[in-house]
């Protein structure tokens, strides 16, 4: 089936380790398909995996390789379904309070898809009060999100959050910022109008193809984690910041299980990091850690970036030369994925619910990319 349009990654072109996550179909608008995959002899009242792919919310594919749900279904004999969601702004683009582009258009194509899932799985073998979500990264942020929208709750049982929770500071954006990056996309593609319904309009009339030229431009400073559009508080699927909806207790009460990869800081550290690269040991100095604590934590103040030095650096042990790549790749993946994955487990966790996490450092002999980067994100 069609994947949804979408920016492909040519930082390293010819380079499978960041290749196989393009798109592997021809990208359209008409994309919203599922894929079920069913065990032989087709089971009674199997229990359901769902699988949502990430890729920061302006990615991904179902169909692609690694995606391949065959190999689950035979050896679990589990029902495996996957769907396609809309990403980047045509998924997410919001002017929050506007009924024409209210955001979370993503979101609902899931949830689209975990309702067909209740409607139409009987007739797989599947049991549609045994649905379990499962994600990786902006997935896993997307099966928390429904962990925390009233309305997911009827069409799933329990969860799986892989490297990603919507408690991490890239997963969802403030209005505030939902709307300056609308209203800046609109100013790239000459749709600036001072009716929000005209704007709207206007970019409708757009190409797609144009939307994704310019969609990369909305986010001032480079940032190497940049999610562009992405979830938003649209008072619909998602009433409040995940951080606060969690403090409230607001949650579907399930039983999920957690877990992160040892080395989640390395694969964006490839991206541009000051003296990071995929060909060499990137062994980097005092210095460089600095300047890529810059470009990770763009508004920190001084005071701030001194301190996570001060926590991160060992002076025992600056001397040797992994030293600040092994530190800046924990700065990274502990902020972004870690910390926010520990503190979504910790809460559930607090109000009786059966949480499991685990810790994955298992390093695939087949890895494409460079031994330091390790397990990665």
């Amino acid at each position: 089936a069609n994947s949804c349009y979408q920016n492909t990654d040519q930082s390293f072109p010819g380079f499978l380790g960041s290749e196989m996550w393009n798109p592997n179909t021809d990208l359209s608008e008409d994309c919203l398909y599922l894929n079920v995959w069913t065990p032989m002899p087709k089971p009674k009242n199997a229990t359901v995996m769902v699988w949502i792919y990430g890729g920061a919310f302006q990615t991904g594919t179902s169909s692609l390789h690694v995606y391949d749900g065959k190999f689950l279904a035979r050896v679990e004999r589990v029902i495996v379904v996957s769907m396609n969601y809309r990403v980047g702004a045509l998924g997410f683009l919001a002017l929050p309070g506007n009924h024409e582009a209210p955001g979370n258009m993503g979101l609902f194509d899931q949830q689209l898809a975990l309702q067909w899932v209740q409607k139409n799985i009987a007739a797989f073998g599947g049991n549609p009060k045994s649905v379990t979500l499962f994600g990786e990264s902006a997935g896993a942020a997307s099966v928390s999100l429904h962990l925390l929208s009233p309305r997911s709750h009827p069409f799933f049982t329990r969860a799986i959050l892989q490297s990603g929770s919507s408690n991490a500071p890239w997963a969802v954006m403030s209005i505030y910022e939902a709307r300056n990056r609308t209203l800046t996309l609109a100013k790239f593609l000459g749709c600036s109008r001072e009716n929000e319904t005209e704007i709207i309009k206007c970019l409708q009339n757009k190409d797609p193809q144009e939307i994704l030229l310019n969609e990369v431009f909305v986010v001032p400073y480079e940032s190497l984690l940049s999610v562009n559009f992405g979830p938003t508080v649209d008072g619909d699927f998602l009433i409040d910041m995940p951080d606060t909806l969690l403090q409230l207790g607001q949650f579907k009460k399930t039983q999920i299980m957690v877990g992160v990869n040892k080395d989640e800081g390395t694969a964006f550290l490839v991206y541009g990091a000051p003296g990071f690269s995929k060909d060499n040991n990137s062994i980097i100095s005092r210095t460089q850690f600095q300047e890529g604590l810059k470009i990770f934590f763009p508004g920190v103040s001084d005071f701030g970036k001194e301190s996570i030095l001060f926590h991160y650096t060992d002076w025992l042990d600056d001397q040797r030369p992994e030293h600040y790549r092994e530190a800046l790749d924990d700065v990274v993946g502990d902020y972004n994925i870690i910390c926010p994955a520990l503190e979504f487990t910790r809460k559930f966790s607090e109000l009786g619910n059966n949480a499991f996490f685990y810790y994955f450092e298992h390093r695939s002999s087949k890895l494409p990319w460079p031994e330091w980067m390790g397990v990665m994100h």
